[in-house]
């Protein structure tokens, strides 16, 4: 799963770590992106092939629904049932992005507690996603997102059954190809990425908290451990009972 990341690159460095062309709107460090907020990601165009960053929703909502009110929330898919799944088969195959991120966080509990832990590996990294723009009856138009999961392995798996799947730069090009529509073999350019794992603060679990402060691990005793914000709390994996 991957219910909260963070991206804090400065708009240049992205810029230059995935060689994308255009203009970025200017954003600060966001050191607690959560599901339906606006995230940034990576496209590459059908016509020149240039890569350029926009913002979408994180939330996926697939073309045919009629009232997103009443559809789940579904800010990953499972990688391994994606390319069959009517709700994503098409945005794998025809709609896949990266998603620019330097972290993501997973919870563990700690006696009375749950902790959040930020999981890294060293520097900037591109979870894969896929996109799709859901038309509204008078015309309006939203662009979203899912991050692709799978089991977890490695320092993941002590925390979480599932984590995020990520796109080696040596990959990026084929991934964000939108000429290839092979779904098995855009999936087998992904990996699982080697993490370390740190605790960071409770504070975390609000949505609404942000800063660089959230980085830093509260005391071992806390007079008062901040609820987590349940209207945003991360929401699971793709329902395969619905779909």
């Amino acid at each position: 799963m991957c219910g909260r990341f963070n991206l804090t690159l400065p708009v240049e460095a992205l810029r230059a770590v995935f060689a994308v062309k255009g203009e970025i709107v200017p954003f600060p460090p966001r050191y607690n992106i959560a599901p339906t907020q606006p995230i940034h990601v990576v496209r590459e165009s059908r016509e020149d092939r240039t890569r350029t960053v926009g913002l979408v929703k994180w939330g996926f909502l697939p073309s045919w629904v009629k009232d997103p009110a009443a559809f789940p929330l579904l800010i990953n898919a499972r990688s391994e049932t994606a390319a069959d799944k009517p709700t994503f088969r098409n945005a794998l195959r025809r709609r896949r992005i990266l998603v620019p991120a330097t972290g993501f966080y997973e919870w563990k509990r700690s006696g009375a507690r749950k902790i959040p832990y930020l999981f890294e590996t060293g520097g900037p990294f591109a979870l894969a996603g896929i996109e799709e723009t859901w038309i509204g009856p008078n015309g309006e138009e939203l662009d979203t997102a899912a991050i692709l999961t799978t089991a977890a392995t490695g320092v993941p798996a002590d925390y979480h059954d599932r984590m995020p799947l990520t796109v080696p730069e040596a990959a990026w090009s084929a991934w964000l190809d939108p000429w290839m529509e092979d779904a098995p073999r855009a999936l087998a350019l992904t990996e699982r990425a080697a993490y370390t794992a740190r605790p960071v603060s409770i504070r975390l679990s609000n949505a609404r908290n942000e800063g660089e402060g959230l980085l830093t691990p509260d005391p071992e005793e806390p007079a008062k451990a901040e609820k987590p914000d349940t209207a945003a709390a991360p929401a699971a994996d793709d329902q395969p009972s619905l779909f």
